[in-house]
This record gives C-alpha cells, sequence and structure tokens, in this order.
C-alpha cells in the first residue's frame, strides 16, 4: 500500500493542492494575532509549527471571534465566554482556554445575586434600597437603624440584629430587602424568609428527609431574617424543634437575626407560650424571648399602610 505522503503527490501531481496548504499557512503566520504570538516567543522554529497548525488556526479563530464579540450570550467560540491563549510546552505549541472579561463580570454578577438568598419573599422587596424609601418622619429613626446595621453589620464578631415591629403594611418586609442589599454590596449573605412559610416548609422536609439539611442551612446564614414572626400557628413543635435551636447557635456563634412583627416582645411571647397540646408553657415562651430581647435593638416602624 502506497504511504499517505506518495497517494497525496499522486492526486497532487500539479502541485496546486500544495500551492493552496502554502498559501494558508502564510496569512496564518501573518495573521495579527499569530504574529504577536512569535513575536512575544522568539524561540518557535519552523517544526513547532508545522507540528502546531492545527493549533495555530483554532488560536486565531478563536481570537478573531474575540476581536469582533457579538456579546456573551452570542459568543461564537468553542467553548462560549472563554478565549484561547497560546503557550509552549517541551517544544510543542499548546493551547488552554480562559475565561474572557465578559464571562468574568457574568460570574461576579450571579456570585453577588447569590449572597441574598430567600424564601416566598416578593421580588420587589429583594429589589428594595434605602434611597427609594419614603423618608417621612414616622419612619426616619427605622430607616435609620437599618442603614446603620446593613452599613456596619460584622457577622461573627458582633451578634446583635434588629426588631422591627409596627402595623401592617408600613414597610418592615421592604427595610429586611434593603438591608439585605445593602449587605449583598458589602459581600455579607443573607438569608430572608417568610416565617409562616418556611415552618409550614419544615414540616414537610420531616417527610422527604430534607429537615437537617434545610435547618442547618437557615442556622449558619452569616446574617438571618425572619419576617412576619408570629403570623404562623405557633406549636411547640416549631417552637422547640426549629426556632430554639436556630437562635440558640446564632447566639452562640455571633450571627445577627432580624425580625418583623406584628407584635412586640411581650406579645410575641404570649403566641410562642401557645401549646398545641392545650394550655400555655410560658418558660419554654420565656427562653425563646430572651435570645430575641438579648440579642435585637427594638425599633418601632410607624407610618400609613403603603399596601392599600
Amino acid at each position: 500500500m502506497d504511504s499517505i505522503k506518495g497517494s497525496l503527490e499522486a492526486f497532487d501531481k500539479d502541485g496546486r493542492l500544495q500551492h493552496r496548504i502554502n498559501e494558508q499557512k502564510k496569512r496564518l503566520l501573518e495573521s495579527e494575532s499569530v504574529q504577536s504570538f512569535l513575536n512575544d516567543n522568539p524561540g518557535v522554529t519552523g517544526d513547532m509549527i508545522d507540528r502546531g497548525l492545527s493549533k495555530l488556526y483554532e488560536f486565531k479563530k478563536e481570537r478573531e471571534n474575540c476581536r469582533a464579540c457579538p456579546g456573551l450570550e452570542n459568543c461564537p467560540n468553542m467553548m462560549q465566554g472563554y478565549r484561547p491563549l497560546l503557550y509552549t510546552e517541551r517544544q510543542s505549541l499548546e493551547l488552554s482556554y480562559t475565561r474572557c472579561p465578559l464571562k468574568l463580570e457574568q460570574e461576579a454578577r450571579l456570585e453577588q445575586q447569590q449572597l441574598i438568598q430567600s424564601l416566598y419573599i416578593p421580588k420587589d422587596v429583594l429589589d428594595a434600597a434605602f434611597d427609594d424609601m419614603d423618608q417621612d418622619n414616622q419612619r426616619a429613626k427605622a430607616i435609620s437603624q437599618a442603614v446603620r446595621f446593613g452599613v456596619n453589620a460584622n457577622p461573627g464578631e458582633d451578634g446583635m440584629g434588629l426588631y422591627f415591629h409596627g402595623k401592617f403594611g408600613v414597610g418592615k418586609t421592604y427595610l429586611l430587602g434593603a438591608i439585605a442589599n445593602e449587605l449583598k454590596d458589602n459581600q455579607i449573605q443573607s438569608y430572608l424568609i417568610y416565617t409562616p412559610d418556611f415552618f409550614r416548609e419544615m414540616k414537610q422536609a420531616i417527610g422527604d428527609g430534607t429537615f437537617q439539611e434545610k435547618l442547618d442551612a437557615v442556622r449558619v446564614a452569616p446574617v438571618l431574617m425572619l419576617d412576619d414572626i408570629g403570623a404562623e400557628t405557633t406549636t411547640a413543635w416549631t417552637r422547640d424543634e426549629i426556632l430554639g435551636p436556630i437562635l440558640q447557635y446564632r447566639m452562640s456563634e455571633k450571627l445577627p437575626t432580624l425580625f418583623t412583627s406584628n407584635y412586640d416582645y411581650e406579645e410575641l411571647e404570649e403566641q410562642l407560650a401557645y401549646s398545641d397540646k392545650g394550655g400555655t408553657e410560658q418558660l419554654k415562651a420565656k427562653r425563646i424571648m430572651e435570645r430575641i430581647k438579648h440579642y435585637t435593638t427594638f425599633v418601632e416602624v410607624g407610618g400609613k399602610n403603603r399596601r392599600g
């Protein structure tokens, strides 16, 4: 059997094929991206080039795509959002890929978005910002306290949180959203939860085997926000098996917890004292409230009902 080289020579008797190959190779070597690489790597030999032609072609094509970048979503490169890096290793040309600036920017943005974890919280709350708030006199002190916490929060070193108390619709939850976004800007992760739905989910989690996993995720959050605590029908189980362990861990680790509620401290204690087994359990409720009182600053939120 004739060799491949012999077969090609027989096929290309007039040398036209070889001429086209040489022309393509010449254009390749004269391209801006390849010329820049060769200038930066004077040790590259002709033999290295011949053995690495396929890598040079790939490098040239991908770099040209990058120069005419149509945006990350329309990136035509083989690995979307990655650009080629040509280098020498053991007398050979090698090719690797690194994230382009747009890809890095996207990943940084996604990472920052993940700094706010939420359960059952409306999108407008997650987009809340202090600059968009109505700075009326009845809410000025509450907004000031919220801003101060968002700017100065130091989980692991300072476990003090806030307890926002007020009537329906005065903007307590919106304050939590604004704090979460301030924390995000400071690279501090927060977990914002609508408490009644969270407790219901935890009951279901017993059946699907995810109870401990979900409890741990909430318990270790750098900043935890429990929205509308007391609105749920409190049971001894939610109080003693969920709320109690969460607060105990956070207290010992100096992780701040923020609350919103329509109940003040004393009224919430009455809610927590309720036992679905009948009667009340004042001592257990008092233990929970001692943790909340000791590690939160009570903040009254006034103003009109903005939900109307």
